[in-house]
């Protein structure tokens, strides 16, 4: 898919690659999902789907506190306060943690929840400069939001679609 240029391209790209993702989920078996045998986000590294979930969650929620922090007139610590762009590892390990009480399905409905708060950003930054660059160094709003959310889903897709074909699944 052609990266997006508008916040209606923005909109499209993450409910169709979000659309795909659920349906890979849907094939998951909850018993499965807490098996760590998915290549992580590090080099090296195993996650489960319970962690790829809690990966895009993680994600999300960020954008959803940068955003928060510029509309009060703050600039956010990117990506998170206490990580750095080239740790980005050590950021998913935190993510995996941070929703590790959380069940399989209960993840799927927190990223649903994230991805419908994300959309309400787009529609509502949609006639206020989404798309205009600087919002962090060259980058746009929009731009930022889709790294997190429609990149991420096509990824997500991919190691599920790998990991569910050497189960079988």
């Amino acid at each position: 898919m052609a990266v997006p240029e508008n916040a209606e391209q923005l909109h499209k790209a993450i409910e169709s690659g979000f659309v795909k993702l659920v349906r890979e989920l849907e094939t998951v078996p909850a018993d499965l999902a807490g098996i760590r045998e998915l290549d992580g986000h590090a080099a090296g590294t195993v996650m489960s789907v319970n962690d790829l979930l809690a990966y895009l969650i993680g994600w999300g929620e960020l954008v959803l506190k940068w955003v928060q922090a510029r509309r009060a007139g703050a600039d956010p610590d990117f990506p998170e306060t206490g990580y750095k762009w080239n740790a980005l590892g050590a950021l998913a390990q935190k993510f995996y943690s941070d929703y590790a009480m959380l069940s399989y399905l209960e993840r799927r409905e927190r990223l649903e929840t994230v991805k419908t708060q994300i959309l309400g950003v787009v529609g509502e930054e949609a006639g206020k400069g989404l798309y205009e660059p600087g919002w962090y160094g060259k980058w746009s709003l929009g731009r930022m939001i889709q790294f997190n959310t429609s990149s991420p889903y096509a990824n997500a897709r991919g190691r599920l679609r790998k990991w569910k074909k050497s189960r079988s699944l």
